[in-house]
């Protein structure tokens, strides 16, 4: 069963899931949702258009699904960015 969710956690999760490189896995942690439950929050919330290109951009990508990852967890960081 999905937790009620404000208006502002609906919008956060939608960004989420738009994000390329943010996994559903962190989206169940921090609102507790399975990849099911977005899904279902996407279809309602997005028009059908948009819902349907979201769909095609996350099937099958892998950097949506962690164990799909073929790197190591966490963010990117350039050799010449600075270590703070």
């Amino acid at each position: 069963m999905a937790p009620e969710l404000n208006p502002e956690d609906i919008d956060r999760i939608i960004g989420m899931a738009w994000e390329d490189r943010t996994p559903f896995e962190a989206i169940e942690v921090q609102f507790g949702l399975k990849e099911n439950d977005v899904r279902q929050i996407m279809r309602r919330e997005l028009k059908r258009g948009s819902f349907e290109r979201w769909r095609e951009r996350v099937k099958g990508r892998a950097t949506k699904h962690r164990a799909r990852r073929g790197f190591d967890t966490g963010r990117f960081r350039c050799s010449e960015q600075r270590n703070n």
